[in-house]
């Protein structure tokens, strides 16, 4: 999951609508799920980290910036309104999920190894509660089609590599590999597929909004920082 900060809120009381706070989180994080990476271009939707609703809901922060996410309808809707307690789960809000988070050529997404057990379970529950952990080839609530789209941008991104390390002084090469990312999304997948280019993952970063401000990425080398700075303070946050 790609590390984001969505900043202070644009308005100085909650939202009346939740709905109306998509147009801000556009601008700040891209038009990408939160959890899955895809690129969403109709269909996105406000995601309540903890449910306004059910036996768990928290319908006093139905309107509240610090707990907006974005999310696909797959996402979302797997998500549901089942309980979050932001203490057990991994955040890309709050948290360096690019720390913890493998992904593996064959479209899988997994737990990075060599962290604690409580990191482990906490990355764990968030892959259950947004059905990231299914079998690529699950077909349930979307999973196929999500497994088939980073099939898809991993061909996309090795052959971007094999350009770039054939014309590796080409600017325009490197720069429509940029474009051809933010059009795909996947972040992660784009930034494993060229673990070894420092300068490449540092576009990357910079081209996905709210990237860049979360903190989690050295300047320099583009590694992740951990913990996570947690710039807007949000609960819970910096667990790794």
């Amino acid at each position: 999951m790609r590390p984001i900060r969505k900043g202070s809120s644009p308005r100085a009381t909650d939202f009346a609508d939740y709905t109306d706070a998509k147009k801000y989180l556009v601008e700040r994080l891209g038009p990408y799920c939160s959890f899955c990476e895809r690129r969403i271009n109709c269909s996105l939707h406000v995601e309540h980290v903890r449910p306004k609703n059910s036996a768990w809901g928290l319908p006093q922060l139905e309107g509240r910036w610090e707990n907006f996410l974005l999310a696909c309808a797959s996402c979302n809707g797997k998500k549901g309104s089942a309980d979050m307690d932001t203490s057990e789960v991994l955040l890309p809000d709050r948290d360096n999920t690019a720390f913890v988070f493998r992904h593996s050529r064959d479209g899988e997404i997994g737990v990075v190894d060599g962290v604690t057990a409580e990191t482990a379970d906490q990355a764990c529950m968030i892959l259950v509660r947004t059905g990231l952990d299914r079998a690529a080839r699950a077909n349930t609530d979307g999973s196929i089609q999500k497994w088939k789209h980073r099939m898809e941008v991993w061909g996309q991104a090795l052959e971007s590599l094999q350009n770039i390390t054939l014309q590796p002084e080409n600017v325009a090469l490197k720069k429509m590999s940029l474009e051809f990312a933010k059009a795909t999304g996947h972040f992660s997948i784009w930034m494993t597929v060229f673990a070894g280019d420092a300068d490449m993952r540092n576009c990357l970063i910079d081209a996905f909004p709210g990237t860049r401000e979360s903190g989690c990425f050295d300047p320099v080398t583009a590694e992740p920082v951990t913990p996570a700075p947690n710039p807007d303070g949000l609960a819970d946050g910096g667990k790794i």
